[in-house]
């Protein structure tokens, strides 16, 4: 670090959804729900984490929470070493829920580090290239990161050892709605579910649905039902989110409403169309002009949120004294 660097940044990082059934580790959207995150450089050493909402009874508040380890990789990467720092998260995106929780917090201290560094100035000036590759990097695989760094609609791959990813911009049509269950699932366990190989006919199957998904959430929403369609991952998992795959069929079978999991799940994300298109549940209809509802479908309670499409990605802000606030 040189003398001219900041020593203190804020940044705001999105939830994101990855995979929108058949884009699987490839495809994801950026939500308008953010994690905050303020990192101050210390005079020593030490390191020292304050976390408030998601996760604050649980995560680790030294240099093993996620944040830090992200600082620190960064820092490695450029050549240089992590000071000691006090980090302030505030934690929104729910977390084992499939809505990229562990994107939002390495692309928060990716984007950190690098201001901390002096390679960044924040705004429009952000180096959202190098952001995302040394995230995609420290998280090995692009899905969420993607999205997470640029906002809207992304597409990212892997060509050798090079991370890429396109932002597209999605229609203003699409309106995602949210029904986040109790229940948590972690990434490793939903992965571990999938076979090896599939079948010729599912792969087939998928690859052109993917490629449809990309007409259908940029310009041709109202192909979004036939869009969504997968055969490659979401079957696989329903062992581990029985209710998850139920609430799915019956969205898309009874509502003809295109729903997916997001994610590793057990999230169900479903991409409405307009604003009285709604989630049916046992509770009622939930649309996008009720706001953190909770319904019982599938025997399982899900707090249904419609919510917005971040078009930003990740954002520097001027530093503030952070504060848990409800939305």
């Amino acid at each position: 670090m040189s003398q001219q660097s900041p020593t203190r940044v804020r940044v705001r990082t999105p939830a994101t959804s990855a995979n929108l059934g058949p884009g699987f580790d490839a495809a994801g959207l950026a939500l308008e729900l953010y994690d905050e995150v303020e990192v101050a450089v210390r005079g020593d050493d030490h390191v020292a984490v304050r976390i408030d909402g998601e996760g604050a009874d649980e995560l680790p508040r030294d240099a093993a929470h996620l944040v830090v380890r992200a600082m620190r990789a960064t820092f490695e990467a450029e050549g240089e070493r992590l000071p000691g720092v006090d980090v302030e998260c505030v934690n929104r995106v729910p977390h084992g829920r499939g809505l990229g929780s562990s994107a939002s917090a390495i692309v928060a201290g990716v984007t950190a580090a690098r201001v901390l560094l002096g390679r960044e100035n924040g705004g429009d000036e952000l180096d959202r290239d190098r952001v995302f590759e040394l995230a995609a990097r420290i998280e090995g695989h692009p899905d969420n990161v993607a999205p997470c760094v640029y906002g809207g609609f992304t597409l990212a791959w892997r060509t050798g050892e090079e991370w890429r990813a396109l932002p597209l911009a999605p229609s203003p049509r699409v309106r995602p709605v949210v029904c986040v269950p109790e229940e948590r699932l972690s990434t490793e366990a939903a992965r571990g579910l999938l076979p090896e190989s599939v079948p010729y006919g599912a792969a087939s199957f998928t690859a052109g649905r993917a490629a449809l998904l990309v007409a259908a959430v940029t310009g041709h929403p109202e192909l979004l039902l036939d869009a969504t369609a997968d055969q490659l991952h979401q079957s696989y998992r329903e062992p581990a989110m029985p209710a998850s795959v139920r609430l799915i069929r019956e969205l898309r079978e009874r509502e003809g409403i295109p729903a997916v999991i997001s994610g590793a799940g057990p999230t169900v994300l479903a991409l409405t169309t307009s604003p009285g298109e709604a989630v049916a549940g046992d509770a009622g209809r939930i649309s996008q002009d009720h706001v953190d509802s909770i319904s019982e479908v599938a025997g399982t309670s899900w707090h249904i949120r419609p919510i917005k499409i971040d078009p930003a990605g990740v954002w520097i802000s001027s530093p503030r004294s952070l504060t848990c606030v409800e939305e």
